[in-house]
């Protein structure tokens, strides 16, 4: 039987979701891959065990994360209810809902009749009474965001959620999404966008307001997590030689993740570069890329996925130097712009 490290909270380090009196880890565990029914269920286990025992409190999942769609929720359920429901009231879960999962107009998107039916089928499949957050997982562009925010505000109230959370909405919709949540008594806890050294479109200032997503969340008080921290592995020693036959690229077992089209040699080049800024800070590569997205205090978590539980403990290794001088700072974006 699975007992919790007693010195997991030692460790890691917390930050304050915007204004909320919610604290998430620095580093959580998205299970976007690696949870499916094609995956080892031992090896998941043993993913969800070592982060929790090393002050990871937060478990990021969604409706349709497996594959099959629906399985990340089923199988994190099942660790749960044999191993962790005594540490409920310690862990932050969360869901979402936006993409495809089952056919009919009814079945994807903003609306109120598909985000209420996610929810629903999310409890179920976890087997929980409710998770902490749930997201509205992309924006609809023929969905009125009134409708959109209702739900969520109805879904908290319901009991079903705790908070609610808004991911890769752009900065004019994260700010007609925050005030209509903020109207409705229900506030927008958190933003969960795409973002590494790679992409950074959260930082792009709008057109007309010149404000980017960052601005505005930091302006209305509400966290963020980014997602893809590592850009899908390219951020990492993986393919500083090219593409490994063994990686889900090599396999093309891609699922939704980068294309062999993605890493040209171009990348390959640029990866080697940032990676011996890496090797002078004392870091792997994986481990500066997360630490640079933390350099912003606007960031309250880097979400990582992990295949194993050595990519998972590398990755937190990223905490134990979250410094950048103004040179290497300066050297990064020479690179990043090259």
């Amino acid at each position: 039987m699975y007992q919790a490290a007693a010195t997991r909270y030692d460790s890691m380090k917390y930050n304050r979701c915007g204004n909320s009196g919610v604290l998430l880890p620095a580093i959580s565990l998205g299970l976007w891959h690696n949870f499916g029914s094609v995956d080892d269920y031992a090896n998941m286990q043993q993913i969800i065990f070592t982060a929790f025992d090393h002050g990871i409190t937060h478990f990021d999942l969604a409706n349709n994360y497996g594959p099959p769609a629906g399985e990340a929720e089923i199988n994190f359920g099942k660790i749960v209810e044999e191993s962790l429901y005594h540490y409920r009231d310690e862990m932050i879960i969360s869901s979402k809902a936006g993409y495809y999962m089952w056919p009919g107009p009814y079945g994807e998107w903003g609306s109120r009749k598909y985000l209420v039916a996610s929810i629903d089928q999310s409890l179920k499949r976890t087997g929980l009474d409710y998770v902490d957050i749930f997201y509205s997982h992309r924006p609809d562009p023929n969905t009125p965001m009134e409708e959109t925010m209702m739900a969520l505000d109805s879904i908290v109230r319901s009991g079903k959620a705790l908070y609610a959370g808004i991911s890769s909405y752009d900065a004019e919709q994260t700010k007609q999404a925050v005030s209509i949540l903020k109207q409705l008594g229900t506030p927008c806890l958190i933003h969960q966008p795409k973002y590494s050294m790679f992409v950074r479109w959260v930082e792009d200032k709008n057109n007309s307001t010149g404000r980017s997503v960052m601005d505005v969340l930091g302006e209305e008080g509400v966290g963020c997590i980014a997602f893809s921290p590592l850009a899908q592995g390219l951020l990492t020693n993986k393919y500083i030689n090219g593409i490994p036959a063994e990686s889900r690229v090599g396999r093309g077992l891609s699922n939704g993740a980068i294309q062999q089209s993605d890493i040209s040699a171009a990348v390959i080049d640029k990866i080697k570069r940032l990676n011996e800024i890496a090797v002078q800070r004392n870091q792997s590569l994986a481990q500066m890329a997360i630490a640079w997205l933390m350099k912003d205090k606007r960031i309250t978590s880097v979400l990582v996925g992990a295949s194993s539980v050595a990519q998972l403990k590398d990755n937190l290794l990223s905490l134990n130097n979250l410094e950048f001088s103004p040179e290497e700072l300066y050297n990064i974006e020479t690179e990043l712009s090259n």
